[in-house]
């Protein structure tokens, strides 16, 4: 897109042509290295352009972490719709993390890189905290739902079992940041392992 192009856009989808641009700069480098031109020539617009939608890096950055998020719920919802069977429901965040994993714009990527900077940053980690819970609720609600349609036994603890969602979530993401933590199958059996015990087959 050229900047003349990125001109006429209307500020909404300019806003979200920029944050697609950030996501893919992010998920290549990480939150230090990438820079705001950098993102501005993925995006293309000016860096002015950039700073009228996201008054500095750190906001850029916590909208591509929401809407990551955005895009794996949406999969997930997606997928779920697809099948009237609730015992795949909670199958289908695996499907969704395949699905997003090529694309490069998994929120568990972003999670490491937000982890290393909260330490020093308030506000990243005031996000993080708020932005965890909403991704543990949403897992514990979607397992929650599956349970009363008979698809997850009924004594597996929602909450504690969303949370263990979250566990592997950040497991994958040392897996594709490391590579060779983990043989090539392990999440086939990790998801298959999971299935069994959620439904007590």
């Amino acid at each position: 897109m050229t900047p003349a192009a990125a001109a006429r856009l209307p500020a909404a989808e300019r806003r979200h042509a920029i944050v697609e641009a950030a996501l893919a700069v992010f998920s290549a480098h990480s939150y230090t290295r990438s820079t705001t031109a950098e993102i501005a020539r993925a995006a293309g617009v000016s860096e002015p352009v950039l700073y009228r939608h996201f008054p500095s890096k750190r906001d850029l950055y916590l909208a591509c972490l929401d809407e990551s998020w955005t895009l794996l719920r949406t999969v997930v919802e997606t997928t779920v719709a697809a099948t009237d069977d609730p015992r795949e429901w909670p199958l289908a965040i695996a499907d969704a993390v395949d699905a997003l994993r090529a694309r490069k714009c998994l929120p568990s990527h972003l999670w490491i890189q937000a982890l290393s900077e909260a330490g020093g940053d308030p506000e990243i980690r005031r996000h993080m905290r708020s932005h965890m819970r909403e991704v543990h609720d949403y897992f514990r609600d979607l397992l929650a739902r599956a349970q009363e349609a008979g698809g997850v036994a009924p004594d597996r603890d929602a909450d504690a079992e969303a949370w263990i969602v979250v566990a592997i979530g950040l497991l994958r993401a040392v897996e594709d940041t490391l590579g060779g933590v983990l043989p090539p199958d392990q999440f086939a059996a990790i998801a298959t392992a999971r299935r069994r015990w959620l439904t007590a087959e």
